[in-house]
């Protein structure tokens, strides 16, 4: 695993983000980071060469689940134990809280649960049942073809993101962005979905509105630079 180095912003402050380019968690926190302007190191783990680079030895030291992102903040406290963290959101959340500007999360309770409901609803009702392990398990455990194994991508994808484009049409708190004019940690799950929701071409024609948010987003440099096809592991 060999790093790629990425300065964003004036901090002098040093991270670590073990990451996979398509991994849409990883890219959640990539996002995150380029818009706080934070100083960071990109690690590289790779899900697929080697077995898997994620169930190496070394690597489940940081991550006993075997899954990135792993964010390692050796700033934060001299307890190493303590400074490695994981969960994409959890990540994000502590970033807004010792990086607090531009907020990811609105001040006021009700919005911030709004978003956080948004960001929910993609990182634990639409992703998990597309990420890798759910897919190889599919196709290795199950025999499922490579066909149906799409259809199942697609089917859930869709019908997610379908239930979402409805929410945020019609909610008057709906803006440029998922929540206002500003990017939140909404837009930081969403932009990765709609990603991998192309790459696997998924109908995205029924939800202007995603579709509308996420070109918004990816206007942004702080997206444009965590974009998969801009990583150190690129292929």
């Amino acid at each position: 695993m060999q790093a790629g180095h990425i300065r964003l912003g004036p901090q002098e402050e040093r991270m670590k983000l073990y990451s996979y380019f398509r991994s849409s968690a990883s890219y959640r926190v990539r996002i995150a980071l380029n818009l706080k302007g934070m100083a960071h190191d990109i690690i590289p783990v790779h899900l697929l060469k080697n077995g898997g680079e994620q169930f190496a030895p070394e690597f489940r030291k940081l991550n006993a689940d075997a899954l990135v992102p792993v964010l390692v903040d050796e700033e934060a406290d001299a307890d190493a134990v303590r400074s490695v963290l994981t969960q994409s959101l959890a990540i994000i959340e502590y970033l807004d809280e010792t990086h607090p500007e531009p907020r990811l999360l609105p001040a006021d309770p009700l919005d911030r649960a709004h978003v956080r409901s948004i960001a929910l609803s993609i990182a634990c009702d639409i992703h998990p049942l597309n990420n890798l392990r759910i897919l190889r398990y599919l196709v290795r455990e199950l025999k499922v073809s490579e066909d149906d194994k799409n259809a199942w991508y697609r089917h859930w994808c869709e019908q997610g993101l379908a239930a979402l484009e409805a929410r945020l049409a019609n909610d008057p708190r709906t803006g440029t962005f998922c929540y206002g004019d500003t990017p939140t940690l909404a837009d930081c799950c969403l932009v990765p979905q709609i990603a991998n929701a192309k790459r696997l071409n998924c109908d995205l024609s029924g939800m202007p509105t995603l579709l509308r948010i996420s070109d918004a987003c990816n206007a942004l440099p702080a997206f444009e630079q965590a974009a998969p096809g801009n990583q150190p592991d690129a292929e």
